[in-house]
């Protein structure tokens, strides 16, 4: 499948045709689904989009930023094509630089989405590394991530005019966290998307060291670096692992150090690996709504395969009830749902059986 890979003006490797789902980490896709499985989540998801018009952000955009373009932030603007060539997107989307001395980044819109880069990122990290940063926003577009994070936004704005009404205040509340939880699993998602955009590892590890507090990368130690996320990941303390849940519970991205270890794995995988050789899913042959079951099952592996890796005793709780549980059902399918009962056991027995297995 490597016929159709061109090469892009910084020599690395574009993808024509390349469907998000090639690239998406399976709890972004599955948290997506649960998502929209969210009570009353469709019925804001349409109020919202009713009443938001796209046009005011891009007004205040062009009166309030610089946007990128072949006589205004050249070199970004060679990236921002470079990026978008390489992921293939059909409409390149338009860049601006905002006055802000904190290092962000966000893509926001719902039928032309955009980008808006902060001159405290831009002035903290190299050409390498930016380009991993615009890559990672271009990435929400493709995978159509900013249709949501538009709506979180606006959602945010509206539980703050709405304090006074407790009961429409609570129901905003769960529909935000939700939209929290699925927003911090897409950011892992587009951390890949930037890194196929820079296929520069070290520069993708590099721009998230200065997110994290990095001075000067130089000066960073890596496996002290990554030895940091180890240790967060690993606390033996129960009361670690609560207080580990509440520190995310309102966060809208993944804490740095811990992104960057995924990330890093990600790029010693062989499934980076094979997309680089041009084996990935292309939309055409992509059929999203016909994998709703597929998207929670590989969300369901992604979080056993993380529990039976970690040492976090709250982690390893839930993961002992959750095989518990999934043991005593299948106990429960094969004695009383199983073969046995004479007409029509072998059947249901060989059922049963493959139901169990898939249970674990």
């Amino acid at each position: 499948m490597t016929d159709d890979i061109e090469v892009s003006r910084h020599n690395a490797v574009r993808f024509p045709g390349i469907s998000p789902r090639a690239y998406e980490h399976p709890v972004d896709r599955g948290a997506l689904a649960a998502l929209r499985a969210v009570p009353g989540f469709a019925q804001v998801v349409k109020a919202v989009a009713g009443f938001y018009s796209e046009r005011g952000d891009r007004l205040m955009a062009l009166a309030s930023a610089i946007r990128v373009g072949t006589k205004q932030y050249p070199e970004i603007d060679r990236l921002r094509h470079e990026c978008a060539e390489t992921l293939d997107l059909e409409t390149v989307p338009n860049v601006f630089i905002q006055r802000d001395a904190q290092a962000n980044a966000m893509a926001i819109g719902m039928d032309e989405p955009f980008i808006v880069l902060t001159t405290g990122l831009v002035e903290l990290m190299n050409p390498d590394s930016l380009r991993f940063a615009i890559g990672h926003e271009m990435g929400h577009v493709l995978s159509g991530h900013t249709v949501y994070r538009t709506i979180l936004v606006r959602l945010i704005q509206m539980q703050l005019s709405m304090s006074w009404t407790p009961v429409s205040a609570l129901g905003l509340r769960a529909v935000i966290a939700a939209l929290h939880e699925w927003f911090r699993k897409a950011e892992l998602s587009c951390d890949r998307a930037g890194l196929l955009c820079g296929q520069d590892p070290t520069a993708a590890l590099r721009a998230q060291i200065l997110v994290a507090g990095g001075i000067d990368p130089a000066k960073i130690d890596i496996p002290s670096f990554l030895q940091q996320a180890s240790e967060y990941e690993s606390v033996e303390d129960i009361r670690d692992s609560f207080l580990k849940l509440r520190n995310v519970e309102t966060l809208s991205h993944p804490f740095a150090v811990v992104r960057a270890a995924q990330l890093q794995k990600w790029a010693a995988s062989e499934e980076y690996r094979a997309i680089l050789a041009g084996d990935y899913l292309r939309r055409d042959e992509d059929t999203p709504a016909s994998n709703w079951t597929d998207d929670l099952k590989a969300a369901a592996k992604s979080y056993r395969d993380s529990w039976s890796e970690s040492n976090d005793p709250l982690v390893k709780a839930f993961s002992d009830v959750g095989e518990a549980v999934s043991g005593a059902a299948g106990k429960v399918w094969n004695k009383f749902g199983g073969g046995g009962n004479g007409n029509g056991g072998s059947d249901s027995g060989s059922d049963s059986g493959s139901g169990s297995g898939s249970a674990k």
